[in-house]
């Protein structure tokens, strides 16, 4: 049975919301929840998608204001994953910067596929894609 997510444009978290998030997919980022916290107020555009209470999936995205984003964060706790929360969330940016010249993925090698399936491509004048090894 498919949960009721609800989805959210918010930039306020408790460190409690962020720790549980980020450390269900292992990103080491949640070990550190008062520096998430001022960091999602600190992004442009912040989406969300909750189970009631519980926020279950975000993605972040920085822009320049008129031509550019570049999303940053996207996270859905496991038991939530392959439900189409995270290609929701992906659609919602999408639309919010549709009037930009691109938007801008940064992301693991083990994660294309994911934005390759969200209409993503790694060509000029595509929406691009950028891939890094960044530790997460």
């Amino acid at each position: 049975m498919r949960p009721e997510i609800t989805y959210k444009n918010t930039h306020n978290f408790s460190k409690k919301e962020l720790e549980e998030l980020f450390l269900s997919v292992e990103w080491s980022s949640g070990r550190y929840p008062e520096k998430l916290v001022i960091a999602m107020r600190n992004f442009d555009t912040v989406f969300t998608a909750w189970d009631g209470e519980e926020l279950v999936g975000l993605i972040s995205v920085m822009d320049d204001g008129i031509m550019n984003a570049y999303i940053h964060y996207l996270l859905v706790k496991p038991d939530y994953q392959l439900k189409g929360i995270g290609k929701e969330l992906v659609e919602r940016v999408k639309l919010h910067y549709k009037d930009y010249l691109k938007i801008v993925v940064i992301c693991e090698n083990r994660n294309v596929r994911f934005y390759e399936y969200c209409g993503f491509e790694n060509e000029v004048d595509k929406s691009p894609l950028f891939i890094t090894e960044l530790e997460n």
